[in-house]
């Protein structure tokens, strides 16, 4: 029976991941862990600094772990502001995993981002394996981990699986500091009656995905047989593709009065050097990925869910 520690399980993509990985392995199973306890938590969770070793040592070895997915970072724009804690927590956080996965055997999961691809890298349908010079914060230590999951495969045999995520879209958490945080601000401003305020120029076009399919791809590739698993790097992985311009006319339609002001921030910079498109079929082909949400499906699932969050509220 698989015993896995969620490490970050409180950000955007841990909450959700932590529940769905509870519905399919038992809440026994899953124990969550972060800086601080949710408030309301019924389940099992752990206080937990991942640059704290021994803490993580004394986890995993407290309840027996087997797979660890370890979401805990600091997201793009955040990590431009705090660069030296930001690597000190991307990278060493990740080491500290990978080297006690080496110990005791334990499959991992760390996410990567399109982060990695740089403004030399090809814009649309960035290929799997492409030229990389990423120029933020967040990039290069999203690349360094990438060796990082490669060399402790090749050299220990650790089971280390990655994904590229692109930006991500949910409505459970508050956005966390991405640079594609935008696309989910702009679903409160709209239901709260607010006029939006972008940081992004209208027609920058990003790579994005709704949670519940990033949620589905993660659990989806840890659970595939090592030998389907061809890339110990980090997968690309996509869904849709849209700009701010793009998501505000297909709210609109729901939220005729939604407003939009474009005043391109330091972010503009991190997203212009980022793809506008992602080829994922190295993922589709070696273990089966599909997406389900493209824009229109996306807008009407957020706004639904939104309503009844915000509005009741």
């Amino acid at each position: 029976m698989s015993k896995i520690l969620v490490i970050g399980a409180n950000g955007q993509l841990g909450s959700e991941l932590t529940i769905a990985l509870r519905e399919e392995y038992g809440a026994d199973n899953v124990i969550a862990s972060d800086l601080n306890i949710p408030e309301n938590n019924t389940e099992k969770f752990e206080i937990l600094d991942v640059l704290d070793n021994s803490r993580l040592t004394e986890i995993v070895n407290l309840y027996g772990i087997t797979d660890i997915y370890h979401l805990a970072a600091m997201l793009s724009a955040k990590a431009e502001e705090h660069y030296q804690f930001a690597w000190d927590l991307n990278m060493k956080g990740l080491l500290n995993v990978l080297e006690l996965a080496k110990e005791k055997n334990i499959k991992v999961y760390w996410p990567s981002s399109i982060g990695v691809f740089g403004p030399s890298t090809p814009k649309e349908a960035t290929p799997q394996e492409s030229y990389s010079d990423t120029n933020t914060v967040y990039g290069i230590s999203k690349l360094a981990g990438e060796r990082w999951c490669q060399y402790y495969f090749e050299k220990f045999n650790v089971d280390v699986r990655s994904l590229r995520y692109p930006g991500l879209i949910g409505y459970k958490t508050l956005p966390g500091g991405g640079t594609t945080d935008y696309a989910v601000d702009i679903f409160y401003k709209a239901i709260k009656g607010e006029s939006f305020d972008c940081f992004l120029d209208k027609d920058t076009t990003l790579p994005m995905m709704y949670m519940e399919d990033a949620v589905k791809a993660t659990i989806q590739i840890m659970q595939a047989p090592a030998e389907s698993i061809k890339v110990r790097s980090s997968y690309n992985l996509a869904a849709m593709s849209f700009s701010p311009e793009e998501i505000y006319g297909a709210i609109k339609l729901h939220y005729p009065e939604l407003s939009i002001a474009y005043n391109p921030d330091f972010r503009q910079a991190i997203a212009e050097s980022w793809p506008q498109s992602i080829d994922d079929s190295q993922a589709r082909i070696d273990w089966g990925w599909e997406h389900k949400y493209d824009l229109d499906r996306l807008v009407e699932v957020m706004l639904t869910n939104l309503e009844k969050i915000l509005v009741t509220a």
